[in-house]
């Protein structure tokens, strides 16, 4: 058996325990899990591959989606090889600067996949609240440079986390007991004072998500403000679906989220299986109702999807 520490003062690998107590149901919550996975990774290059071969998409709408599903893609495939391998396999182990990398994408993803659904409802207040002014306010430069802020928001923000970790010592314990190498869950193993780091991990938590969650709630109050104004019951009650579907599918990212990064600081009394899985939920739902929602049930994408599986011109 390989030394779980070598001479410097980080572990060789951490060990990944998944869920514990639940050790002998992992082969069976492999397969939801797995299924799951697999359709965020079908959903998301399908919506990815039409916007890319019809140009009548490349507009600021579908712009906003393909980086939604390209963040999907990266966010969920940062994590769900190596759970379903442990699940699966029995590989709990994590090469140490490996899980600095998972670590790293996780949150720098995360704040994207933030970003990016502010920009969308920002979008989708300028499409419905002043349609006339929208392509001469959200042209595909401005789109570019929106996506671009965002990212390099997520990257700005986050990777301080992964050097502030790697030049910290850490206890001769190196087991993790979740799926994949969170901020906090890598940080308990540290064994050195880590207030800084938490006081930096609150503040980026509060910082993008506070602003974005500020944003996307002013933009969908103004929406349904104008919806409300519409003469037709039926033109009001799709409206109201639309929103609904988009405020689930938000709710589903942040609440999730939001649960996990407080557990890990002031939910010592929450049960350990239940933590796991609200960890879980939002690195895994989103990503795979992303490209339902915002996708198929867009007209021009589902008509293109039904085109292509009916193998007919559009």
């Amino acid at each position: 058996m390989r030394p779980s520490q070598d001479n410097s003062s980080h572990p060789v690998f951490f060990i990944l325990l998944g869920i514990p107590a639940w050790e002998k149901y992992h082969f069976w919550i492999t397969f939801p899990f797995c299924v799951m996975y697999m359709m965020a990774v079908v959903g998301n290059i399908t919506i990815l591959h039409i916007i890319r071969i019809d140009h009548t998409l490349h507009e600021p709408m579908y712009l906003f989606l393909a980086m939604l599903a390209v963040t999907d893609l990266v966010l969920s495939s940062s994590t769900q090889p190596k759970m379903l391998a442990i699940l699966w396999f029995h590989a709990h182990e994590i090469e140490y600067h490996a899980c600095l990398i998972q670590v790293f994408f996780i949150h720098t993803f995360s704040s994207v996949e933030s970003g990016v659904l502010m920009t969308m409802a920002l979008d989708r207040y300028v499409a419905i609240c002043s349609p006339l002014r929208h392509s001469s306010i959200l042209t595909t430069s401005v789109v570019i440079k929106l996506g671009a802020a965002v990212m390099v928001r997520g990257l700005v923000l986050v990777s301080p986390f992964c050097f502030m970790i790697s030049g910290m010592p850490f206890c001769p314990n190196n087991v993790i007991p979740q799926l994949y190498c969170e901020h906090m869950a890598v940080l308990k193993l540290v064994c050195a004072d880590t207030r800084v780091n938490r006081v930096y991990g609150l503040f980026v938590a509060f910082s993008v998500v506070g602003l974005d969650i500020i944003v996307i709630s002013a933009s969908y109050v103004m929406i349904l403000r104008a919806v409300l104004q519409l003469p037709s019951g039926e033109a009001r009650f799709k409206a109201f679906g639309t929103c609904a579907s988009h405020i689930g599918v938000i709710l589903a990212l942040y609440i999730p989220a939001l649960f996990t990064f407080l557990t890990h600081r002031f939910g010592h009394q929450v049960p350990h299986v239940v933590h796991i899985m609200f960890a879980n939920v939002y690195l895994l739902v989103p990503p795979m109702l992303n490209p339902i929602i915002y996708g198929v049930r867009t007209k021009q994408i589902r008509d293109r999807v039904i085109h292509a599986c009916s193998g007919k011109d559009p």
